[in-house]
């Protein structure tokens, strides 16, 4: 069959359906607002403590522990991870699960003991820093890949599709909000930050994880492959803005919330015309002496740092100056290379399992109890994926996608994985999401991430990477093949 471009919708008409389709999210969600501004949630609960009683452990020396549990939390999770790579699966998620495993789900209720002596409660709290340290420089090593010059470049049609895999499960999730508020969250939450951030944790698209599929299926550099990729970090920076104003809305009450939005596009604004230059001077220093030397990976952590501090003084926590500061070094610069090379590995092999093993003591399987609440949660992961493959399906479709490439863009979008436990975690730490429910959405994160690489060799997207072809007019993306079957 003669091959279709990637767009072959006129740019006018997706403009006014993309205007359309922002509008009427607006209106849905104020709808969904109003139906929930009348909801009763229980009354707060007593605070959750994990990991064991504090006022029952023992003083234990602090370091030694710290060591053993660090020990015991690499060794599992790449074992486990060398196991889901076997069967096909990516390795974060066997990293994930290894968190899991060794918290009060699995550990804690077979070995009581074991999990008392590895992981005490005093442990805890040094366990978190280590996860807030990982987390930061993990954001800030997502955003050293990310390609701006591919979202300036993406077409009308890849913003679309972008958005609408943000907008639909948006409004599913705030929809959803209307169901779980009155029973698993607390009057002290608002409906309306409840309902945003429920909203928002059902957005979010895993970039690293859905990145480590492309590549270990070959489709890194396919045109779906990119077209991914590029969706994916459209929609992951519009995630994290929508997040940050969530952010801001949950820390001032909304009173405030105006002041914070301001201050965050004033701090965007500084970052990208006053530090930017100066990274692209120093990432030109670097390339003309041929190495990153100590001193400028010391100005690049400090920057880092300092980025950080700001967006969390700011409140919108330090994920945000972190991750911001990553996307405005120059991605392809030696500099990012080397940065990258020095502390990738250090990060996903010590610090990204202890942030799982952190996710872990605070995932407690055994809170969700009885069928009314196992059937709420598989209507959590079955409207996660509604929202995700369905809007990344039929916006695919209405730009000119062929079924089949349609599918396996919504299947990847709907890679929730490490990012999502970010979000989680933030919600869990803000009192947004209560403990039964923060369980649920951890499953739900699993489960989606799961799922991905079998049902893409289901649709055979793995079976022949289609060869690069010439590019469309309408955008950077080659010109994907008509499919009938």
């Amino acid at each position: 069959m003669t091959p279709l471009p990637q767009a072959n919708v006129p740019a006018g008409k997706t403009a006014i359906a993309y205007g359309l389709m922002i509008a009427a999210t607006v209106a849905a969600f104020f709808w969904i607002r109003a139906r929930g501004a009348g909801l009763v949630a229980p009354p707060p609960a007593g605070a959750e403590r994990f990991g064991g009683a504090a006022a029952a452990t023992p003083q234990v020396e602090i370091l030694l522990h710290v060591l053993v549990a660090l020990v015991t939390i690499i060794v599992t999770a790449r074992l486990l991870g060398a196991l889901f790579k076997a069967c096909h699966q990516p390795p974060v998620i066997g990293e994930v699960v290894a968190g899991i495993v060794l918290g009060p789900s699995l550990l804690g209720r077979l070995a009581p003991g074991v999990y008392a002596a590895v992981l005490p409660a005093a442990v805890a709290p040094h366990l978190n820093v280590l996860a807030q340290v990982g987390v930061i420089l993990f954001l800030f090593l997502v955003g050293l890949e990310l390609d701006t010059e591919a979202l300036r470049r993406g077409t009308h049609a890849t913003i679309a599709i972008s958005h609408a895999s943000i907008v639909v499960p948006f409004l599913l999730g705030s929809a959803l909000a209307l169901a779980i508020y009155p029973a698993l969250s607390s009057r002290d939450v608002p409906f309306t930050v409840f309902a945003l951030f429920l909203g928002v944790s059902m957005s979010v698209t895993a970039f690293p994880v859905l990145a480590r599929i492309l590549t270990d299926r070959g489709l890194q550099s396919t045109a779906l492959g990119r077209l991914a990729l590029t969706c994916a970090a459209v929609g992951d920076v519009t995630a994290w803005c929508l997040l940050a104003f969530v952010v801001g809305v949950v820390q001032a009450r909304i009173g405030s919330a105006l002041t914070t939005v301001g201050l965050t596009l004033a701090y965007v604004a500084v970052v990208v015309l006053a530090v930017r230059p100066l990274m692209v001077r120093l990432a030109a220093r670097v390339d003309r002496k041929g190495r990153l030397t100590q001193g400028a990976t010391a100005s690049l952590l400090v920057a880092l740092l300092l980025s950080a501090l700001a967006t969390e003084w700011i409140g919108i926590h330090a994920l945000f100056g972190a991750f911001l500061l990553g996307a405005v070094v120059p991605h392809t610069s030696l500099m990012a290379r080397e940065l990258k090379a020095r502390l990738e590995d250090l990060v996903i092999v010590l610090f990204l399992p202890a942030f799982f093993a952190f996710t872990g003591l605070r995932t407690q399987i055994g809170l969700v109890q009885g069928a009314g609440q196992w059937l709420l949660c598989g209507v959590i992961v079955l409207v996660a994926c509604l929202g995700k493959f369905g809007g990344s399906y039929a916006a695919a479709r209405l730009t000119g996608l062929p079924w089949r490439k349609a599918a396996a863009l919504g299947v990847l979008m709907n890679t929730r994985g490490l990012m999502e436990l970010v979000v989680l975690n933030l919600g869990l730490d803000l009192k947004v999401l209560s403990p039964v429910l923060f369980t649920m959405l951890v499953l739900m994160a699993v489960v989606t991430t799961v799922m991905t690489a079998p049902i893409l060799h289901i649709l055979g997207a793995d079976r022949r990477p289609e060869p690069a072809r010439a590019p469309s007019p309408g955008g950077p993306f080659p010109v994907l093949p008509d499919e009938s079957a």
